[in-house]
């Protein structure tokens, strides 16, 4: 059998429709075109994730006896689908044989390939959810940036340290470099602190206001013995190095007056071991769970043998982990009126992030969405954001498929493989066709609503600064800025890195602030993207339509044919022309290509590192 003989793609609506993530309880319909001499079977293999395949089969259309289709409906249960074809039949020169369609060696949706060992099949997903669950406006149409507290700015007169910690140490200056002392068996034996207070947010809000932000995500703020507070001592208290509640509140006021939101990060998968809860150290005196059976949190941990084996986070120690399972617990964290997730939403904040999401079971997810809910209202709704650095549709963590974007759980997570494509782009790891590829994959794995409240970044606490990845050229930044701003979703930035902050993992990407230091080109970059986002609804409410041309990657935000916007990028160190006849979608349609001519010209060129956008509006 040769290749063209059969035919598939998941991305067109020709063969698969609707497109994408389907409602659960609603109908997909599916084409596959077929051109043998002989055929006596065609058949969709498909599965419900956890249950076993079933062979349906398909027959000829109608109007093309080469189309075999069938209408599939879903459960009313929201889950994963997983499914390929099989064709049994004869291409006139091989005699009968049984072949196997699925996705291609990529392992990216759309056109597939054949396959004779079934074995090899890789299967195309469908993405039932529940219902649609939308993430508010004021999150979805906004900029965030992530503050690391300790070290963006400290509002203290002459940079006085509130409460500084026993066996810490302070930097003499806050141009020094983030350093750790460590014993031989590497274990942080003194945690480092700049200083950065909620006072010093509070002072720089015009600073970030006039940037474009509107809204601030924060590093962990409560009680905790390490700098960057994963190590929750105590949820009822803001650290002292922080400041008082006096003074989140403050900064929530203030941050209201200027249309700005809060997200808290909500570190529940694990506590600290010097915590009120765990008490490893008795620095809360005589209780916690490491020096009492009788104590009220001992429960909430699991001792393999008492007290100095217990399950920890990574096997990190100091992070020993939490029974989510555990009734007290869930009512500590979520369900009682006086929970962690009720006490500081009252406060006035717009949501969560939440820490290791995949850490969290389902039901804990849920029932943190649940309460938060409630704090929501007609002119104010609160939004939930996990950490996940995957697919987050098809996740699997301890051996469990993770369910926590089809509905009543999170609204979006971080998106990573966005940062994935954008620095695989810039630094030649990535064509421009894969780039088009992993993007619509991730499109249509994600229900839409999610997709386009996912948290977009090329850069985090957890990461290399963006400006140290790109080596530090300053136009491939410029590129990676503006895919940021205008690819679906929400987009954040790593506090410095618009100031021009450089540094490799962990201590180093964690510096202070460079205040009166600032790179102004740099800044000139972050704000001029900023701006081109908030100024135009297409970018921040469109639909994403990809495309690539040759090495030319682009995409379409789009509302309606009469409000869209084109972006194309060479993220390539060479010129290069675009050539509309050269335009691939991926989807085969060529309902792209006219309305890219509408804005682009056949023969621009374009210089290396830059990009080009073009725009029609009502």
């Amino acid at each position: 059998m040769s290749l063209p003989s059969i035919y598939f793609n998941s991305w067109s609506e020709k063969y698969r429709r609707p497109f994408g993530a389907v409602q659960a309880g609603k109908s997909v319909y599916f084409s596959i075109a077929v051109d043998l001499a002989k055929i006596w079977r065609v058949d969709l293999v498909i599965q419900k994730d956890g249950d076993s395949f079933q062979e349906l089969e398909m027959f000829p259309s109608g109007e093309d006896a080469r189309l075999y289709k069938l209408k599939f409906v879903t459960e009313k249960k929201s889950g994963l689908y997983f499914y390929h074809f099989k064709i049994d039949g004869d291409d006139g020169r091989s005699g009968r044989k049984t072949v196997f369609y699925g996705k291609a060696g990529d392992n990216f949706g759309g056109r597939g390939r054949i396959v004779y060992d079934p074995a090899a099949v890789e299967q195309y997903q469908i993405t039932c959810y529940d219902h649609p669950d939308p993430a508010p406006c004021w999150y979805l149409h906004g900029v965030v940036y992530q503050i690391f507290v300790d070290r963006f700015n400290n509002g203290n007169r002459h940079h006085a340290v509130y409460s500084p910690k026993k066996n810490s140490f302070l930097y003499a200056t806050e141009e020094d470099d983030p350093y750790y002392i460590r014993d031989k068996e590497g274990n942080i034996t003194r945690w480092d602190f700049f200083g950065g207070n909620l006072k010093g947010i509070t002072d720089k809000l015009p600073y970030l206001h006039a940037l474009g932000v509107t809204v601030l995500y924060l590093s962990p703020i409560f009680e905790a013995r390490s700098n960057h507070k994963y190590d929750t001592a105590d949820y009822g208290k803001i650290d002292p190095m922080f400041g008082s509640k006096e003074a989140f509140q403050k900064l929530i006021a203030k941050a209201q007056g200027l249309g700005m939101h809060i997200i808290l990060d909500g570190v529940f998968n694990h506590v600290g071991a010097d915590s009120i809860y765990f008490n490893r150290f008795k620095t809360y005196e005589e209780g916690g769970a490491y020096n009492d059976t009788g104590s009220p949190y001992f429960d909430w941990f699991t001792f393999y043998h008492f007290p100095d084996d217990y399950d920890c986070w990574w096997n990190i120690k100091d992070l020993p982990a939490v029974d989510k399972n555990n009734t007290s617990y869930r009512n500590f964290i979520y369900q009682s009126d006086q929970s962690v997730i009720h006490r500081w939403t009252q406060t006035g904040i717009g949501g969560w992030r939440l820490d290791v999401a995949d850490e969290l079971p389902d039901d804990f997810i849920a029932g943190i969405r649940k309460a938060l809910d409630s704090h929501s209202n007609k002119t104010e709704r609160k939004v939930l954001i996990g950490e996940v650095w995957e697919d987050a549709s098809n996740k699997i963590a301890y051996g469990k498929r993770r369910h926590y974007l089809e509905g009543g759980m999170l609204q979006g997570v971080m998106n990573y493989p966005f940062r994935l494509l954008i620095i695989g782009l810039l630094n030649q790891s990535t064509t421009a066709g894969q780039a088009v590829r992993a993007s619509l994959t991730l499109k249509s794995n994600y229900p839409p609503e999610a997709f386009h409240a996912n948290m977009n970044n090329i850069g985090t606490h957890d990461t290399e600064r963006i400006l140290t990845v790109l080596g530090g050229d300053e136009n491939k930044l410029r590129l990676a800025v503006q895919l940021l701003m205008t690819l679906p979703g929400v987009p954040c930035v790593y506090y410095g890195d618009e100031a021009g902050l450089y540094g490799r993992k962990d201590p180093e990407n964690r510096r202070f602030f460079p205040w009166g230091r600032e790179n102004v080109n740099i800044q000139d970059i972050f704000r001029s993207a900023i701006q081109c986002r908030r100024s135009d609804e297409n970018l921040r409410a469109g639909d994403y339509f990809p495309f690539s041309i040759r090495g030319l990657f682009g995409f379409i935000r789009f509302r309606s044919e009469e409000a869209y916007t084109v972006m194309i990028f060479n993220a390539t160190p060479t010129r290069q022309t675009i050539d509309l006849e050269a335009l691939d979608d991926q989807t085969g349609e060529g309902k792209i290509k006219p309305l890219v001519g509408s804005l682009l010209a056949s023969g621009t060129a374009l210089p290396p590192y830059s990009f080009l956008s073009g725009r029609k509006d009502r």
